[in-house]
């Protein structure tokens, strides 16, 4: 029982961020959320093995390696996979109250899509640092125990994955200004 206890505190705050890397990694929901489920499950099995009250970067990466395994299956055997709608859900409709203009709103609105669409456009092993450092808000040595890579590499992979996202909103910004 107490061992469920400690599970519970330690690892289950961290669900929302695990959901979050896992649906930037698999672009759907509903995968996404089982492979999310697989990963407690193996976490729980292997939670004897987390030797810090630091379960985050530790779930962070069994959540990122079930996903990896689960896009290599599907590299086998591809399957068209569509993007998630509800990917594109984050920010409040204008009518609540947002003190700004309907405008305003939809140039918000329309600049986060197309930095959804440049993060979705990156490689995994870009996305996924992106992810875990814009989105998450985890340090490098978090980021890099999670990746199980040098310090030094998670900060040349985001820094090459800034670039490539700086180079695609440019490129979207020219596009509008053309059209």
């Amino acid at each position: 029982m107490a061992r469920m206890q400690d599970f519970d505190r330690l690892v289950l705050p961290h669900l929302h961020a695990a959901v979050n890397l896992a649906r930037w990694l698999v672009h759907d929901s509903q995968t996404a959320e089982d492979l999310v489920q697989d990963a407690f499950l193996r976490a729980f099995r292997y939670f004897d093995r987390l030797h810090s009250n630091d379960a985050k970067p530790w779930l962070l990466g069994i959540v990122r390696n079930t996903c990896f395994t689960w896009l290599e299956e599907r590299r086998a055997n591809p399957a068209p996979v569509e993007l998630d709608p509800e990917m594109a859900e984050s920010l409040p409709a204008p009518a609540d109250g947002l003190g700004i203009s309907p405008e305003a709103w939809v140039d918000k609105e329309r600049l986060r899509q197309r930095v959804d669409e440049a993060i979705t456009a990156l490689a995994p092993l870009f996305r996924e640092v992106v992810v875990l450092r814009e989105l998450e808000d985890l340090s490098y040595a978090e980021i890099a125990k999670i990746v199980d890579i040098p310090i030094g590499t998670v900060m040349s992979r985001l820094s090459r994955a800034r670039r490539e996202l700086r180079k695609t909103l440019t490129d979207f910004r020219s596009t509008d200004c053309d059209g």
